[in-house]
């Protein structure tokens, strides 16, 4: 080597938006541990309805947390459904400021908003090695 120095490239808005996936990732499983007793002490429920949105919101925090450890670990093919889990959120959120609780439809479309922005940010993809 002619003694050239390796480039580093400064990750923390993707570490940061990584973060955020994390976090939206234990939101889910919080969500499903409340579906779970919901489903567990209701009395009138349909069965097959309060499993299937058990289950479906199961699977959801496991996708987010594949895409946040691929994320993380710098795969540039989970950054689009990265950003696909951002745009449920601002619609989810959208939905939630209409009918309410506003406050967690507010907390949502921020969240969606600062994640999205963190990943697509110009840092971030040099650090996916997408720039």
């Amino acid at each position: 080597m002619t003694g050239e120095k390796p480039v580093t490239v400064d990750a923390a808005t993707l570490d940061w938006g990584v973060r955020l996936l994390y976090l939206q990732c234990a939101g889910l499983v919080a969500l499903t541990a409340y579906l779970i007793v919901l489903d567990l002490t209701s009395g009138d429920i349909v069965v097959a309805i309060a499993v299937s949105l058990t289950v479906m919101s199961a699977l959801a925090a496991l996708a987010v947390f594949a895409v946040a450890r691929a994320l993380g670990r710098r795969s540039a093919r989970a950054r689009g459904p990265a950003i696909v889990v951002q745009l449920f959120l601002l619609a989810t959120g959208g939905f939630l400021l209409q009918i309410g609780p506003r406050w967690a439809g507010a907390g949502l479309l921020v969240l969606a908003a600062l994640t999205a922005l963190l990943i697509l940010l110009p840092p971030s993809s040099r650090a996916l090695g997408v720039d």
